[in-house]
C-alpha cells in the first residue's frame, strides 16, 4: 500500500511532482556526486535523518549547487507526507479519475519547522536553477535542474498547501523546462520521466480541464504516458529508480499488476530497509487477487519491522493489519483474521483504514450465512471511507452490500 519514501506517488492528487536525482548524477563523479548518491539512497531506505545530514554536508561544501537544495527540499517535503500518514499508493488510488478543484483544498497543517526548511531549500534550488539556465542557455543540466525544482515546488503546492488548479499551472514550466532537455539532448530519458508524469495526469482531468491543459501546452495520453516512465525506469542512474516508484503507483492503477511486482522485487532489493516495500507488495498481490503472495509478503514485513524501531508513519500498524488481516480474510482464515481486525479498529487509523476493516468484516459475517450482519458492516465501511473520501473504498463496500461475498479462496 505504500511506495516508497521518496515517492510519495502522485501525493493524493497526483501532483507529478518529482523528487529526482540531480542532473547529471549517472555519469557524475567524485565527492559530491558520491554524496548525493548516498542521500537518495537513505532516504529511499527511510533513513531519514541521516539523509538530511548528508544533503546539509553537500550544501555546507557546495553551497551554490541547486541539486543539494533541492535533494533537501524533497527530503522535508517526504517527512510532512511521511508523518501525515500520506505515502500510501491506497490514497493515490482513492478515486477513479482526476480531480481538481479551483478551490484551495483542505489539507493538513505542516509542522511550521519543516514547512520553512522546504521552502528556503526549494526557493534557493528554483534560484539557482534559473541563475545556471541564464548562464548557460544550451546546456541540458540546467534545464533539468530547473525542471525539477520547479515540480518540486508545484507538487508541494499542491500536496501541502492543497493549491491544486494553480499548481497545475506552476507546474507548466518545469514540463517545458524538461522538453527542453530532449530538445537538447535526446538521450537524457531522465527528463522523460517529467514528461510521462504530467501527461497521465492531464489523461485523468475532467473534460473541461483536460482541455485547458492541452491549450497551454501540455500533453496527454496514458499510453505515451507510459511509455515515457517505463524509458526513464530504463535509464541509467536514480531518475531510474524515481521512475520505478512511479510505475509502481500507475501500474496499479492500469491493474497491470505483474509490472508493479517486477519493480517492487527490484526496489526491494535495492532498498531491503524500506519496510514499506513488503507492505506495497502485498497489498499489489491482494489488489491482483493472490492472497498467498499477499500473505507471504506481510509476513516477511512483519517479521523485518519487528527488528525496525525507527519513526512509523501515521496510523502505519494499522495498515499492516488491515493487509494481513485481509489477506487472510480472502484465504478464508476467519479465526486468523479478526484479531488483526480488532487491531486496526482499536489503534490509531485514517478512516479509509478503518472503513477498509470493516469491509473486511462484512465479508467474514457473509462467509458465515450472516447477511443482515454483513450489511450492516458494509455500510460502516462505506461511510468510513466517504469519510476519507475514498471513492474506491466506498464503491466496493455498496457492491459488496448488494451482491455478497461467496468464498472463493485465493491462490
Amino acid at each position: 500500500m505504500s511506495t516508497c519514501a521518496c515517492r510519495p506517488g502522485v501525493a493524493a492528487v497526483l501532483a507529478a511532482a518529482l523528487l529526482t536525482a540531480a542532473p547529471g548524477l549517472a555519469e557524475g563523479a567524485g565527492r559530491q556526486a558520491d554524496l548525493l548518491r548516498q542521500g537518495y539512497d537513505l532516504a529511499y531506505n527511510l533513513d531519514h535523518d541521516q539523509a538530511v545530514a548528508v544533503f546539509e554536508q553537500v550544501i555546507r561544501e557546495a553551497p551554490d549547487d541547486p541539486a543539494a537544495y533541492r535533494g533537501l527540499a524533497g527530503i522535508t517535503w517526504l517527512r510532512i507526507l511521511f508523518l501525515q500518514g500520506r505515502v500510501l499508493v491506497d490514497n493515490n488510488l482513492s478515486r477513479a479519475g482526476g480531480a481538481v478543484s479551483r478551490r484551495r483544498v483542505r489539507t493538513p497543517r505542516p509542522p511550521e519547522d519543516l514547512a520553512r526548511s522546504f521552502e528556503s531549500h526549494i526557493e534557493r534550488a528554483v534560484e539557482l536553477s534559473e541563475a545556471a539556465v541564464e548562464r548557460a542557455p544550451d546546456d541540458p543540466d540546467a534545464h533539468y535542474e530547473l525542471g525539477a525544482s520547479v515540480a518540486l515546488a508545484a507538487s508541494y503546492r499542491a500536496s501541502i498547501r492543497g493549491d491544486v488548479l494553480p499548481a497545475l499551472r506552476q507546474a507548466k514550466q518545469a514540463y517545458e523546462a524538461h522538453q527542453t532537455v530532449l530538445e537538447l539532448d535526446p538521450r537524457r530519458k531522465d527528463a522523460a520521466l517529467t514528461l510521462g508524469m504530467y501527461r497521465y495526469l492531464v489523461s485523468l482531468l475532467p473534460r473541461a480541464f483536460r482541455l485547458l491543459a492541452y491549450l497551454v501546452g501540455f500533453d496527454g495520453g496514458r499510453t505515451e504516458a507510459l511509455r515515457l516512465i517505463e524509458e526513464a525506469a530504463a535509464y541509467p542512474g536514480e531518475t531510474r529508480t524515481e521512475a520505478q516508484f512511479a510505475l509502481v503507483l500507475l501500474y496499479n492503477r492500469e491493474r497491470e499488476y505483474g509490472g508493479a511486482q517486477r519493480a517492487l522485487n527490484d526496489l526491494r532489493r535495492r532498498f531491503p530497509r524500506n519496510r514499506l516495500l513488503w507492505l506495497e507488495s502485498a497489498a499489489t498481490s491482494l489488489r491482483d487477487e493472490r492472497a498467498v503472495p499477499a500473505e507471504r509478503a506481510i509476513d516477511a514485513g512483519f517479521a523485518a519491522q519487528a527488528q525496525d524501531d525507527r519513526t512509523r508513519m501515521e496510523g502505519e500498524q494499522a495498515v499492516w493489519h488491515l493487509v494481513r488481516g485481509a489477506a487472510r480474510v480472502a484465504r478464508g482464515r476467519v479465526a486468523e483474521a479478526l484479531p488483526d481486525l480488532a487491531a486496526v479498529e482499536a489503534g490509531p487509523a485514517a478512516a479509509w483504514v478503518k472503513g477498509q476493516a470493516h469491509i473486511e468484516l462484512g465479508k467474514i459475517a457473509d462467509l458465515e450465512g450472516d447477511r443482515r450482519r454483513a450489511r450492516s458492516a458494509y455500510d460502516r465501511g462505506r461511510r468510513l471511507c466517504r469519510q476519507a473520501r475514498h471513492q474506491r473504498c466506498a464503491d466496493a463496500a455498496e457492491r459488496l452490500k448488494r451482491h455478497g461475498y461467496p468464498l472463493d479462496v485465493q491462490e
